[in-house]
């Protein structure tokens, strides 16, 4: 695993040696450059100082015959070299006969090779030849000679800079481990937020982040524990009601009997199943559950096929069902979840519709949107209760919405909200214009 600070120390160390570096060479560059315009100019006094002294009348005498001068000795990598020439280019002084820079006659400073080392010259021309020669060696070795003595201070000063980040780059990160502590120390039962204000700015979006993540997950975990708990207490109704018909179809002494305990065994079954699927629905449109596939669908494929399978239910209870479901309706969303919230809501229409009673199912526009519309004769839902009813497990207790539902268990509305909050739908319940029954509708968001 990559740590953060050694990766930030292993760039500021870099930076800092670099920074160095080239602090030292900068300071070579400009300081061969300041030595070049000094020894130039130093060069050029003295072969025109060497060369005015001769045309005085001192110095050697070009008609006398040249005699080099003895040297012995180291040579002098920081001498001066001087020489004399006469107009035919025949040399009567040197100062160190064993350099053998050529003649030239061109007035000015130049570069020459002799002896296999690089040489500054300057030429004086008057009546003779005056140069005056450096080593070029010699400016670069002054050069780098206080280049080197800058480093070693840069060097020092990296080092002590690279420990005060350190330890400033450490007690900066700490907040970052504190703030790991806290979240340690929260557990499923404790997600309590973490004080933002005790953090540094640069970690508070981070900290916000945790905290608002550690808030999703106590709706989470509170919304997992409530429905547990209405789970457990709404299978002990039908799994008891299923010992008690057992128990009936057990002591039946004659056929009658036995095939009215057998009809209620059937009923409470069928309880139990749509129970468990609807508790399986719901806990598919948990904010945890599966993913919403987003997919275009025909809301009049969606109605049709809703209206097929529950038509022969429908006959059965003497019930009008009926369908309008125009082609290329088309919405961006997941079609079995669609599927799921329409099947609920037709159901719920048929299970409190009476006998007689009618159940239209719609797709269409309305104000530019896609909707889906269901409306039944039934009793209606209060206004009072319109809320409420998309709770779990609540069911409303009037007389006559009870008496008819006979195997529901308050989860079908819910059911349908979670679905219409997956797809950022709005849902609203109504009085029909007819002023008996409900009227059910589903806004699709604009564009989708």
């Amino acid at each position: 695993m990559r740590s953060i600070e050694r990766y930030l120390l292993a760039w500021i160390m870099g930076a800092l040696f670099l920074g160095a570096v080239l602090v030292a060479l900068v300071t070579y560059l400009v300081t061969l450059d300041e030595m070049n315009e000094a020894f130039d100019a130093d060069l050029q006094n003295v072969a025109e100082a060497i060369s005015s002294y001769r045309h005085s009348g001192h110095g050697p005498d070009v008609a006398q015959a040249y005699k080099p001068p003895e040297r012995g000795g180291p040579v002098d990598p920081m001498q001066i070299v001087t020489l004399m020439w006469n107009s035919a280019g025949e040399r009567f002084y040197a100062s160190d006969p064993r350099v053998n820079i050529p003649f030239s006659a061109t007035e000015g400073l130049a570069r020459i090779r002799a002896d296999g080392e690089d040489w500054i010259v300057y030429t004086s021309v008057r009546d003779a030849v005056t140069q005056a020669a450096q080593r070029v060696s010699a400016r670069m070795e002054m050069a780098g000679e206080a280049a080197a003595k800058l480093l070693a201070p840069l060097l020092v000063l990296a080092f002590i800079v690279g420990g005060l980040l350190v330890f400033a780059l450490r007690r900066g990160l700490q907040p970052l481990d504190r703030a790991a502590r806290d979240v340690a120390m929260r557990s499923a039962r404790s997600l309590e937020p973490i004080p933002e204000q005790d953090y540094p700015r640069e970690i508070s979006p981070l900290v916000a982040s945790i905290n608002d993540l550690m808030s999703r997950l106590a709706t989470a975990f509170t919304a997992q524990r409530r429905f547990l708990a209405d789970a457990a207490h709404e299978l002990r109704t039908p799994v008891t009601a299923l010992r008690l018909q057992l128990q009936s179809l057990k002591r039946a002494h004659d056929d009658a009997a036995r095939a009215e305990a057998l009809a209620d065994l059937d009923a409470g079954i069928d309880r139990s199943r749509r129970l468990v699927e609807q508790l399986m629905q719901v806990a598919r449109t948990e904010p945890d559950g599966e993913e919403t596939r987003r997919e275009p669908v025909d809301l009049g494929a969606v109605v049709r096929s809703v209206v097929a399978a529950l038509s022969i239910k429908a006959e059965h209870k003497g019930l009008d069902l009926g369908a309008t479901a125009p082609d290329g309706l088309v919405v961006e969303g997941d079609a079995d979840q669609l599927t799921v919230m329409l099947n609920n809501l037709v159901e719920n229409a048929i299970r409190y519709t009476p006998a007689g009673g009618v159940i239209d199912v719609e797709a269409g526009l309305r104000d530019g949107c896609a909707m889906l519309r269901v409306v039944d004769t039934g009793p209606g839902i209060p206004e009072s209760e319109r809320e409420r009813v998309f709770d779990r497990f609540y069911r409303i207790d009037s007389g006559g919405a009870r008496a008819r539902d006979a195997i529901g268990s308050g989860l079908g509305l819910a059911i349908v909200k979670a679905i219409a909050q997956r797809h950022h739908t709005r849902i609203s319940l109504n009085t029909p214009s007819s002023g008996q029954g409900l009227e059910i509708v589903v806004v699709f968001p604009r564009g989708r």
